[in-house]
């Protein structure tokens, strides 16, 4: 990956996926986690995995996994085996191993991230805030994961809690319009969202909010019937 070039932003599905971190530190701990958390299936590959294990046990992250278990292989990696997972994670802290999995994983079509080196990187990996389904992400194509973490502070810092409910309530709207078979696309969703609807929700009137969106819904309806 060169600097230079702009980055395509995706957010990945991994639950169930076969992912590979190579390493048994505290940065692999930290990629680890963020897998885990998404549902994936996680492999930990190195000679020594205790820092990385306590953490994870300490935080509440090994409880808590559901369906695949973390596996771990206490042994160095060995050459070519990176072809073998659908995402790669490597972060063991030595230059040449790091870059050799990188290698294998892009000569095998894998995506692959190589911590604090974007020159081995196939995709880099955000700082993430989470607010229920809402996911904000904050990248500076690897120039600076600080300035991307202090920004993902700011941001996070002013998001209302009441998003959460407002989006489980859109997600609700989106259903109504596929049930009556229309593409969510025709509907004017900037319009309702810059009207009273966020304002309801920050105050509890759910019943009001869902008829602001009811209303709306229908007036698209309506509109559209006549175009």
């Amino acid at each position: 990956m060169t600097s230079h070039e702009p980055l395509y932003p995706v957010v990945l599905v991994v639950a169930g996926k076969s992912c590979l971190v190579v390493g048994g530190g505290h940065v692999a701990a930290r990629k680890t986690r963020s897998l885990l958390a998404c549902g994936a299936s996680v492999t930990m590959i190195a000679p020594e995995a205790h820092e990385a294990l306590a953490i994870l046990s300490a935080d509440g992250t090994i409880a808590a996994i559901r369906g695949a278990p973390l596996e771990v292989k206490l042994r160095p990696y060995e050459s070519g085996e990176a072809a073998e997972y659908q995402l790669v994670v490597t972060a063991t802290g030595i230059p040449e191993v790091d870059r050799a999995v990188a290698h294998d994983a892009d000569r095998a079509g894998v995506w692959v991230n190589s911590s604090d080196d974007p020159a081995n990187c196939t995709f880099l990996l955000p700082a993430v805030h989470r607010l229920g389904n809402i996911t904000v992400s904050v990248s500076t194509s690897g120039s600076s994961p600080a300035l991307a973490t202090w920004l993902r502070g700011r941001i996070a810092d002013m998001l209302d809690p009441a998003l959460e409910d407002l989006s489980a309530l859109l997600e609700e709207a989106r259903h109504i319009v596929h049930a009556r078979g229309d593409s969510t696309g025709s509907i004017d969703w900037s319009r309702l969202l810059d009207g009273p609807l966020p304002g309801l929700v920050t105050e509890g009137r759910m019943d009001d909010a869902r008829r602001v969106i009811r209303d709306a819904l229908s007036d698209e309806k309506e509109e559209g019937s006549h175009s």
